[in-house]
Parts: C-alpha cells; sequence; structure tokens
C-alpha cells in the first residue's frame, strides 16, 4: 500500500494561530470571511481583543458550540457568533462610518491574489462565470490602520497567489502589509516581497518556486 505524502506548511487553524500573535494587545480588529474567522479562537494569554463585524456588532466573540448559538447573532459571513461582555449593537451606517473614520486599528482579510506592491485582489476573479463578493472589503481597506491577508500560498490548483501584478480585479491598491500563508509569513516592503518566517519544516527554495515573484530572503542577521 501506497503511503500518502505529509502535508506541508501549517493547517487552517495554525494560520489563524500565526496572525493571532502578531495583533497588538488592545487592537480593534475586522476580520474577514474563512480563514480570518478563525482567529477568534486564539487570543494570546494576556491580550485583549475587541472585534467588529460590519453587520453591527463590536465586541465580537468566537462562534459558539453545536446547537448553543442564538440564531439571530451573525456575523457578516453569515457564521453564529458570540458577544463578549461590554459588546455593542448597531446599524450599518455607523459600523461603516467606524471602518471609513480609521477607527479599526487592523483588518484580517483573505485573497485571490496579493501583488508584489501590496495590491490586492479578493472579492471577484473577473470571469463571466464569478460571483462578486466584495462585502466590506473595499471600505475596510482603504478605512483601516493595518491590513494583514491570511490565505493558502497556492490556489487548489497549485497556482501562486502571490504575483507580480494582480490580474483579478483590485479590492484595493497598495493596501496590505503583511501575508501569513501556510508556508511563510511574508512583509510588503517596497523591495517586494520580504520574507520574515518559514513555517516549520518549509524551506526557502519551496517557498520561492511557489511565489509568482522574486522573494527576498531573510536578512542574515534575522536569522536565529
Amino acid at each position: 500500500m501506497k503511503s500518502e505524502t505529509p502535508p506541508v506548511g501549517l493547517t487552517r487553524d495554525e494560520m489563524a494561530q500565526r496572525v493571532a500573535m502578531d495583533i497588538p494587545d488592545g487592537s480593534y480588529v475586522n476580520l474577514g470571511i474563512g480563514i480570518p474567522e478563525r482567529i477568534t479562537r486564539f487570543v494570546p494569554e494576556g491580550r485583549e481583543f475587541i472585534y467588529h463585524t460590519e453587520n453591527g456588532l463590536l465586541g465580537m466573540g468566537p462562534s459558539p458550540a453545536e446547537g448553543e448559538g442564538e440564531p439571530e447573532l451573525i456575523n457578516a459571513g453569515k457564521r453564529q457568533v458570540t458577544a463578549i461582555p461590554g459588546a455593542s449593537y448597531f446599524q450599518h451606517p455607523d459600523s461603516f462610518a467606524m471602518i471609513r473614520g480609521g477607527h479599526l486599528d487592523l483588518c484580517v482579510l483573505g485573497a485571490l491574489q496579493v501583488a508584489q506592491n501590496g495590491d490586492l485582489a479578493n472579492w471577484s476573479t473577473g470571469g463571466p462565470d464569478a460571483i462578486p463578493a466584495v462585502g466590506g472589503a473595499m471600505d475596510l481597506v482603504a478605512g483601516v490602520k493595518s491590513v494583514f491577508v491570511v490565505t493558502q500560498h497556492c490556489t487548489k490548483h497549485g497556482d501562486p497567489k502571490l504575483i507580480e501584478a494582480c490580474t483579478f480585479p483590485l479590492t484595493g491598491p497598495g493596501v496590505v502589509n503583511r501575508i501569513y500563508t501556510d508556508l511563510a509569513v511574508i512583509e510588503i516592503t517596497a523591495e517586494g516581497f520580504q520574507l520574515v518566517e518559514l513555517s516549520p519544516g518549509v524551506s526557502f527554495e519551496y517557498v520561492a518556486e511557489r511565489t509568482g515573484a522574486t522573494l527576498i530572503p531573510i536578512p542574515a542577521t534575522s536569522k536565529t
């Protein structure tokens, strides 16, 4: 019997946990749909994050256990959530006033493509059969102070998501600060994709081969 090839890189939960490690204490954070939603499960000990969802909740907690949720308490992705003590509810105009007014510190979004200059495409492939799903992403990337992306490094077909220039419709130009994938943590710099950290068991060559633009190695003085 042929043995299966072991998976390479982080699981989705491990990716979410890795992002949580870099969120500063006391941050007001909006989480996108998909892997970003998992971040609510991983608040490092001693820190507090205030999660915002654009459909009208500040103080969002993680999803409840099966059968224990409130059907009408959902996030923007229609997933049941909980509310932490002191949470507040409000209408859409107030929610987007928070976003557009620069009152959120950070948003964490998924991506279809990220360009080496920080351009983000995450709402449509632009194809004739594509279902646009922009939601509040354009407002978020224009209004928050920092933008993190968490995504698989490649598509299910093996194509790189981190590329020289986006070919899909943009969510925002030059908005991404940092990218977290199953293979690595990468910073957007003036020079392009700067490797910050490799996932356990992953080599620089492996990541570089799966990145559609030049990947700058970790500076020798930064390696431990």
